[in-house]
């Protein structure tokens, strides 16, 4: 059940958990920032639904969007706002909650891109933008810390070629260094959208010993996020 606060949708009868964003480009070490931080007691951790994107009804977005994102394009992002808005109301399993992204880069990253790039028509932006300003005027998405793992195109583009998954194969350098320039201007210049939550940028051009090393020297830091 949902109800009104301050002007917002929230659910009844839960207490709101402290509410972790890691946010980066493709291939900047999420998936590993949350393994490490999935092995700590009392925190859910939420990836990125990306099997429903890639078979929705035995239909696979992701992949065609990769393929023409001027056909698919708003046919993905549509369905990513929703299955990121799931993510952000779903029932609480811990007093942290540490998500993969969230509905603000799917709406401040991708498709800012897709539309910048030229490969989103002006239409459907229009109506992507719509959607995305009512849910955040309406309901209550809380964030309380983003973790920004900053890293350079070069070394995400090596890591897409060592990891081969399949919608990955056709993405260029061109396109990391774009999600790379937005991620940029919004958490660290913080000159294109405003951020819901405090930032810790995180370095994570290094390899997975040295990264787990630096997770775990900012494990308390990350943790005592206060609630907003």
């Amino acid at each position: 059940m949902l109800s009104p606060s301050q002007g917002k949708l929230v659910r009844n009868g839960e207490e709101r958990p402290t509410v972790i964003c890691i946010e980066g480009n493709i291939a900047s070490g999420k998936t590993t920032c949350l393994e490490y931080f999935s092995k700590t007691n009392n925190i859910e951790v939420l990836t990125e639904p990306v099997a429903k994107w890639r078979n929705v009804r035995g239909h696979n977005p992701l992949g065609l969007m990769y393929q023409d994102p001027t056909r698919w394009g708003i046919t993905l992002q549509t369905y990513v706002q929703l299955t990121m808005l799931d993510r952000h109301l779903s029932q609480i399993c811990g007093p942290v909650r540490m998500m993969e992204r969230s509905i603000f880069s799917a709406k401040y990253i991708f498709v800012e891109n897709l539309y910048k790039s030229g490969k989103m028509p002006e239409v459907d932006f229009a109506v992507l933008s719509e959607w995305f300003e009512w849910i955040t005027q309406n309901i209550a998405l809380p964030v309380d810390l983003i973790v920004y793992l900053q890293t350079k195109p070069e070394t995400c583009y090596e890591r897409l070629r060592e990891r081969c998954r399949e919608e990955e194969k056709v993405i260029p350098m061109e396109y990391l260094e774009s999600i790379h320039q937005l991620y940029e201007d919004w958490l660290i210049k913080q000159t294109s959208f405003k951020v819901p939550a405090p930032v810790l940028v995180i370095s994570a051009d290094d390899d997975l010993e040295k990264m787990l090393h630096q997770y775990e020297e900012n494990k308390e830091r990350i943790l005592s996020a206060q609630r907003t």
